[in-house]
């Protein structure tokens, strides 16, 4: 492989307190300047071809793509919209590399800052083989606009400002009547018959409105008594490194209760930051700090180039904010999952896999096994303002690294299998935290048997063909995020994250 790389430009990328060391183009010294109107392009192509996973198996990627000046201009000219250039150098396998306009809504996005109007949703058919659309409210944030309306967990939304919803495909939709700042939410009651859904407009329609909010994803966290057990459950919806000390929090208590067992509840869970994911496999432990917990893999150019030190990610024994960790010691874990489940969720469960007893509770998991970092068009590739081009705002996060755990298991692409299955029924969804709801019902009773099988019946429960769900629908989606320090300036580094979707 020719090397284009200037080997006078090193790029210095932090994992946790590891340093790696990798050549890159230097966008301000090329062999050649490509025309203005080609910058996001030729940004989007470097970028890829020093960063992606799969560069080597792009051919429009391949190094010597820059032997001809001429050739490499004409072809990123065939690609007026960068996106398109960007889903061009795509390979097949790669279902979850992003490309945005805008760098600061990604920005607010990954500190989970979003404009919301506080209904936490998921899209569903109605029945499976019809394109009609039904929404079930998985839960209220608090202190948003929703708060205090007359809507609340379990209702159904058959339609928005009175037009019902419908998908046939990503392109045949009407989805986007959700896009709005502002829109009218209408209800409906459901039944089931013979397996079958069915909805009744009840009247009842909610107007709602998009706020700024940052959610904090410590959303319920109680103890319950199961017998001589105390059970610790927490409901955490998304890792957000600056709600560590919330979720600290949570464990100082479950640890001052004297709890024995733990509940994870990870069913809306679309991942977040991997070191608060480092951090949560540390609190239900404690007994691991400074042993594996992750393994990156990335590809040709830069995985030559870092040590044993450098791929992996450990238990710690301390928060991001420094505090020491409130660990419970554990040697089994409940974690309750769904569809929904993604990424630093997963990472949680397939790390701990080869330390504790993780038990599985609901359906299969999302299946992100990869990593993506967020790229600026600047000659460190980070946030810099003193280096961003002043010309646009794009920004990318192509998949970079795939993980995997101390066992080097990372195949889990279609998602982490359940012990014990159970879906979510529409006609009972429960109280989140209560121990009558029936997922947790299902791991409490698991608590109780001592593990022994629930002999659930749910033949009654009519399948959820999932569309899409409040979360997966923002520019972040299902993805992890690890900090990304690249150079030795702190103001270099201010803001940048480096993004591990478990996709």
């Amino acid at each position: 492989m020719k090397k284009i790389l200037n080997i006078k430009k090193l790029l210095f990328l932090f994992v946790a307190a590891s340093i790696i060391t990798v050549s890159c183009t230097d966008q301000d010294d090329n062999l050649f300047s490509v025309p203005s109107d080609l910058e996001v392009q030729d940004f989007v192509w470097k970028g890829l071809n020093l960063w992606y996973f799969w560069q080597g198996e792009v051919a429009d990627l391949a190094d010597s793509k820059l032997d001809n000046s001429e050739e490499y201009i004409s072809f990123l000219s065939s690609y007026p919209n960068p996106a398109d250039l960007f889903e061009h150098l795509r390979d097949p396998d790669d279902r979850f590399s992003v490309i945005v306009s805008d760098y600061d809504i990604l920005q607010a996005s990954q500190s989970g800052n979003s404009n919301t109007n506080g209904v936490d949703i998921s899209y569903i058919f109605l029945n499976s083989g019809s394109p009609e659309v039904i929404g079930y409210v998985r839960y209220i944030i608090p202190n948003s606009d929703a708060d205090g309306k007359d809507i609340r967990r379990g209702d159904i939304v058959y339609g928005v400002n009175g037009e019902s919803l419908f998908f046939n495909s990503d392109t045949d939709n009407n989805l986007d009547l959700l896009d709005p700042t502002n829109y009218t939410f209408n209800l409906a009651d459901l039944t089931v018959t013979g397996g079958v859904r069915s909805i009744t407009p009840n009247g009842r329609n909610i107007d709602l409105t998009k706020t700024s909010i940052t959610e904090n994803p410590v959303l319920v966290a109680t103890t319950i008594d199961v017998g001589a057990k105390k059970v610790g459950y927490l409901m955490y919806n998304q890792f957000i490194s600056d709600f560590d000390t919330q979720l600290n929090g949570a464990f100082a208590t479950f640890q001052a209760e004297g709890v024995t067992d733990l509940v994870l509840d990870f069913r809306y869970n679309p991942g977040g930051f991997v070191s608060s994911a480092i951090a949560l496999g540390s609190m239900v432990t404690g007994q691991f700090e400074g042993q594996l917990f992750t393994k990156f893999r990335y590809n040709d150019k830069i995985q030559p180039q870092l040590t044993d030190a450098q791929e992996n990610r450990y238990f710690v024994d301390r928060i991001s904010t420094g505090a020491g960790i409130s660990s419970l010691g554990l040697t089994k874990v409940y974690v309750i999952t769904t569809g929904s489940t993604a990424s630093a969720s997963e990472l949680v469960i397939n790390s701990l896999d080869p330390y504790i007893e993780v038990i599985q509770v609901g359906t299969t998991s999302r299946g992100k096994n990869e990593a993506s970092v967020t790229l600026y068009d600047s000659p460190s590739w980070t946030f810099n303002n003193d280096q961003l081009n002043p010309n646009h705002k794009w920004a990318m996060q192509p998949l970079i690294s795939r993980l995997e755990n101390s066992a080097g298991f990372s195949n889990y692409t279609n998602g982490l299998n359940p012990d014990i299955e159970i879906e979510e029924d529409l006609t009972n969804l429960g109280i989140l935290g209560d121990e009558t709801e029936p997922l947790l019902a299902a791991a409490l009773n698991s608590i109780s048997n001592a593990g022994r099988p629930n002999n659930l019946d749910t033949f009654k429960i009519v399948p959820i063909d999932f569309i899409t769900d409040t979360k997966l629908r923002r520019i972040t989606g299902d993805r992890m995020y690890i900090d990304l320090k690249v150079g030795d300036s702190d103001d270099a580094l201010k803001n940048h994250k480096l993004v591990i979707p478990q996709e």
